[in-house]
């Protein structure tokens, strides 16, 4: 069965608008920011007639998705689409030292080094193991639903579109990825396709 899939990013906490790094091991809520970005995705597409919700487990996405969840909507929680463990660099603030091995970082994963990470951090290579295994679930989860919401993170989503159009994640930063920003991809049974791009529309005229 075609599917569609609607993949967003979570709305923003206030470790995001600090700079501090957030990454899979920092449960942080969204800010009143946040909670207006989640309300302008719902009020756009609140029409959409979904057969499921697919979230991470952690607070920031099922916040950001909690009006469809609440319309009574099937939830499910994977945690193969939490974020990107950033090992040690987790709840620090992004000052030079932290934003110069970034910068290093991803400079390697652009050059295709796609096995380091943060000290006790994920690599890419890691993440496209958790990745595609979360997938095979999520596509047998979904074999009977045409249209679906997942809510994921910043980074994860990057990878997670490098995964689905089957480009390698050296290519991760191709992919924006604004707070709630949407990808709508759609699955044929045998290939993803995305049919738009980095949508924000819904956040037009919204001000911090």
């Amino acid at each position: 069965m075609e599917r569609t899939f609607y993949i967003i990013r979570h709305g923003q906490t206030d470790l995001n608008k600090q700079g501090i790094v957030q990454g899979r091991g920092v449960n942080s809520p969204l800010n009143a920011h946040g909670l207006k970005q989640a309300e302008a995705f719902y009020e756009r597409y609140k029409e959409v007639p979904f057969d499921r919700v697919i979230t991470s487990t952690l607070l920031r996405t099922h916040q950001t998705v909690e009006k469809f969840i609440a319309s009574g909507i099937p939830w499910t929680q994977h945690a193969g689409l939490d974020e990107i463990s950033w090992g040690v660099y987790e709840g620090k603030p992004q000052d030079e030292e932290i934003m110069s091995g970034f910068e290093r970082l991803v400079k390697s994963w652009t050059d295709g080094m796609l096995d380091v990470c943060v000290d006790q951090g994920e690599t890419p290579d890691e993440m496209k193991i958790r990745q595609e295994s979360a997938m095979l679930d999520i596509l047998e989860l979904t074999k009977s639903d045409k249209l679906v919401l997942i809510c994921t993170h910043g980074r994860a989503m990057r990878m997670l579109l490098c995964l689905l159009t089957e480009q390698s994640y050296a290519v991760m930063d191709s992919f924006p990825h604004t707070n709630t920003a949407l990808y709508k991809v759609r699955y044929d049974g045998e290939k993803f396709t995305i049919d738009e791009f980095y949508n924000t529309e819904h956040l037009n005229g919204l001000n911090e």
